[in-house]
């Protein structure tokens, strides 16, 4: 029995460890994960939270973890990991039996889990707090209380260094498919086999004080305008096999022209320069960055969402539009500077590393 519990209790704190280490490599990652969690709830209000929130909890599972392993304190960290995983559970489960979360984020971009598995996954993790809960009388603790507190105390302060860094230098293994040596033509081809979703476009009318649902292609044949449109809505019919391109929100439009201008971006014979700004921060040291980037580089373009305040603050730039989403999943870190190739990224380094250069 001794030494199923050790199995049990050092699987689960390295379980909680390994999670922990994952998101905290990218905790912005996890705190547009919570993002999309709060806004499917109508809590969007916690959305200015959520990277406080994430920060907090990625230090919570490694702790935990790592107190569980050394057994200190034994008893208080079993019931914390209790509180955790059935949060977690009930998180996976939303995301599995609502449809409305494609992924929890268990394990943040690095290794992303279906719904189910990862609702599987809290369950077995579960079942394995309550066994260890149950027999925390036969687990003898003989750490010293001072050599516990020490080791807890330099993990949070590791972990905490650890989040503030990535924060300012971009994480240490980039999981995106935006990281360095990708082909972003390539990620953006839809893979072989794929089965795209079936849908079908419903429309609601009213008459009589009766609603109707109408397939937007089969209407009846008495329609007229005694019906009142409402509204509309997808349904989807079949699903599919979930296989779809790594990059499907890639575009960047000039802001002067408003067109396109990816293709000819990825066809430039020589190297550029996409600095990736989400929004355009005053205080970042923008004449000195621009500048450097000027010194030393041919073609510079700022890809934001942010219109006006790139017009505002880099007037003389040449600004590339972009989507919001898709900028915050090629660059964590506002602006980052990213070295393209024709549509194959070369470098990519964050503002704040790039000056130091």
């Amino acid at each position: 029995m001794q030494s199923f519990l050790k199995i049990l209790r050092w699987s689960v704190g390295l379980l909680f460890i390994f999670s922990g280490l994952i998101k905290a490599n990218d905790p912005l990652g996890l705190s547009y994960k919570m993002q999309e969690f709060f806004d499917v709830w109508g809590m969007s209000f916690f959305s200015d939270y959520t990277l406080g929130f994430a920060f907090i909890m990625n230090i919570l599972e490694i702790v935990t973890g790592i107190a569980l392993i050394i057994k200190f304190p034994y008893k208080q960290t079993l019931w914390l990991l209790l509180a955790l995983i059935i949060f977690f559970t009930f998180l996976t489960g939303y995301a599995l039996f609502s449809g409305k979360i494609k992924t929890c984020g268990c394990f943040g971009d690095c290794i992303p889990l279906t719904p189910k598995i990862s609702f599987i996954k809290d369950i077995i993790l579960l079942i394995s707090i309550i066994i260890l809960l149950f027999n925390q009388k036969k687990v003898k603790t003989k750490l010293h209380k001072a050599l516990g507190i020490f080791i807890l105390m330099i993990t949070i302060a590791g972990v905490g260094y650890g989040q503030q860094y990535v924060l300012a230098h971009l994480p240490i293994i980039d999981c995106l498919p935006y990281k360095v040596g990708n082909d972003l033509v390539e990620k953006m081809k839809t893979p072989a086999g794929a089965v795209a979703d079936s849908i079908s476009i419903q429309m609601e009318f009213e008459k009589n004080g009766k609603s109707f649902l109408f397939d937007a292609n089969h209407f009846p044949e008495n329609f007229d305008s005694t019906y009142v449109y409402k509204s509309r809505k997808e349904v989807v019919v079949q699903k599919g096999n979930g296989l779809k391109a790594a990059i499907d929100d890639f575009s960047l439009n000039s802001l002067i022209t408003n067109t396109d201008t990816s293709k000819a971006l990825f066809t430039t014979s020589s190297p550029y320069i996409l600095v990736f700004a989400g929004n355009i921060n005053p205080s970042v040291p923008w004449d000195s960055l621009m500048s450097t980037l000027h010194k030393k580089h041919e073609l510079v373009y700022i890809v934001t969402a942010d219109k006006s305040g790139a017009s505002t603050l880099l007037s003389k730039e040449n600004i590339l539009i972009g989507d919001i989403t898709m900028i915050k999943t090629a660059a964590r870190v506002w602006p980052s500077i990213v070295i393209m190739n024709g549509s194959t990224i070369m470098q990519k380094q964050s503002y704040v590393d790039y000056l130091k250069k």
